[in-house]
């Protein structure tokens, strides 16, 4: 019999959970904690057809639930460990000097996208709509990437952000999930959502001072780190998440 099924949902599971919550969830089925119980206790909307996927895998495949905490435990040392290497290289845009090899943060970016297998975060203050990352964009959502950007709003930006909305930059790539800080949710009113990231399944994480705009990317002075290996890409993708689980991160309607 197969364990692929259930080997799938689990990974799929514990991506979705990240490691601290997969140890919970662990926790649960090694006290013989059934479906219902699990939703409730985990309580992620996001993660609960992953969870129920990976009951129903149990139960298809007779696997006990023992037997399932401890393979989700072993995945999760396993995948940190396999984080222990880093590699961390600097990533830059705009003018480039003789013998002094960098990368550039427009190639990078379309790269650290299309090596996207699972899920892609992003956040950005501003945006602009830029062809190869719209390309590389629907691409990932084309093979079934998880696709979550987060952009600063105009109202959000209180006057500071000129020009149309930041999220209108992606109106050509359809499923991609828009998310916005809501203004409610700030404790200063001068707050800004001014982060710049992108991490590819927990993995690869770029990080710097491009926002996601042609000119940011390939004509402005701009400095990053792309960050592969290590806990960095992990923790960064937890957070994101637990923002969006926490309602400070909303999705963006309209």
């Amino acid at each position: 019999m197969s364990r692929a099924e259930f080997e799938a949902a689990a990974e799929a599971v514990a991506s979705a959970l990240g490691s601290a919550r997969t140890k919970d969830l662990a926790g649960l089925l090694a006290r013989g904690r059934g479906l219902e119980h699990a939703l409730l206790a985990v309580q992620d909307p996001r993660a609960a057809d992953d969870i129920r996927t990976l009951y129903g895998s149990l139960a298809r495949h007779r696997i006990p639930y023992a037997e399932a905490a401890a393979y989700l435990r072993g995945f999760v040392a396993g995948r940190a460990r396999q984080r222990v290497d880093t590699d961390v290289t600097t990533v830059w845009s705009g003018p480039a000097t003789p013998g002094v090899p960098v990368r550039p943060t427009a190639r990078v970016l379309t790269e650290v996208v299309d090596g996207a297998e699972r899920e892609l975060l992003a956040m950005t203050y501003a945006a602009r709509p830029y062809e190869p990352l719209s390309v590389a964009l629907r691409a990932a959502v084309d093979r079934g990437v998880d696709v979550h950007i987060v952009v600063e709003t105009k109202a959000g930006a209180a006057g500071l952000l000129g020009g149309p909305e930041p999220a209108d930059a992606f109106a050509a790539v359809p499923g991609v999930r828009l998310w916005h800080w809501a203004p409610e949710r700030r404790e200063n009113p001068r707050a800004r959502q001014h982060a710049k990231l992108a991490v590819a399944d927990r993995r690869v994480l770029l990080l710097g001072s491009a926002n996601l705009t042609e000119s940011a990317v390939r004509r402005n002075l701009e400095a990053g780190v792309l960050v592969t290996g290590g806990t960095a890409p992990q923790r960064a993708a937890e957070h994101i998440r637990e923002l969006q689980r926490r309602g400070v991160l909303r999705p963006l309607s309209g």
